[in-house]
């Protein structure tokens, strides 16, 4: 009489249930993983582009970074950071740390590759940077040049990836209206990192350059009048 073996194992079967029930857990995890994993890169970029941000205004108020170009001013007219164009798409020709002649000339190299910006690079930022107030104005006999960076100015920044120049997923794009703060979405690198507004002042601003630039020119009354 044979006897029977108390010895047990795995079926080629139950083999097979476990691994795709193994499959089935990977697959509903990964996607939360990558979503993780992006998310944590992106905010790795926005705080990268946030500090060098900051580096270009200190840079521009202590003189070592020259002041931008006369952008985005109306006659008149004080004009909003979200009033200014994105930055056209197109080869980026700058040099390291220094102000892009193409596509235009108010764009920024932040080299963090050390090879220059280039839009094949994902590392490298540009800060799109100019000044936005009124121009010359009058008030009681005294005229202000708001203009002219000698009085001091209102900063817009934005920072993008200089892959966001590259001529392919669209057009560039500015932070929405009416919103005080923005910071791309994961993987869109058409949208700025950051965007930062902040007054550039020096020994020569007076409080009247600040009340030309900083008053309610929808209010007529006597409020409103820089004295």
């Amino acid at each position: 009489m044979k006897s029977q073996s108390h010895e047990s194992g795995f079926t080629i079967i139950e083999s097979l249930v476990a691994l795709l029930v193994a499959a089935f857990l990977l697959s509903a995890i990964t996607p939360v993983i990558v979503f993780s994993v992006a998310t944590r890169v992106q905010a790795k970029r926005v705080e990268t582009a946030t500090n060098a941000a900051k580096s270009y205004i200190d840079g521009v108020r202590s003189g070592t970074i020259p002041t931008p170009p006369t952008t985005g001013e109306s006659s008149g007219t004080p004009i909003k950071i979200n009033d200014y164009n994105a930055p056209s798409l197109g080869t980026l020709t700058c040099n390291a740390n220094a102000y892009c002649s193409a596509p235009s000339t108010d764009l920024y190299c932040i080299d963090i590759d050390g090879s220059g910006c280039s839009n094949n690079s994902a590392n490298d930022l540009i800060i799109q940077a100019f000044r936005y107030n009124k121009a010359t104005t009058t008030t009681a006999g005294v005229t202000t040049n708001i203009t002219d960076p000698a009085q001091g100015y209102k900063l817009g920044v934005r920072v993008y990836r200089a892959d966001g120049f590259a001529n392919n997923g669209g057009n560039l794009k500015k932070a929405p209206n009416k919103q005080t703060t923005f910071t791309a979405g994961v993987g869109d690198r058409k949208s700025p990192l950051v965007e930062i507004t902040t007054e550039i002042t020096n020994s020569s601003t007076t409080f009247n350059n600040f009340c030309e630039r900083l008053k309610d020119t929808t209010n007529t009354t006597s409020n409103s009048t820089c004295n």
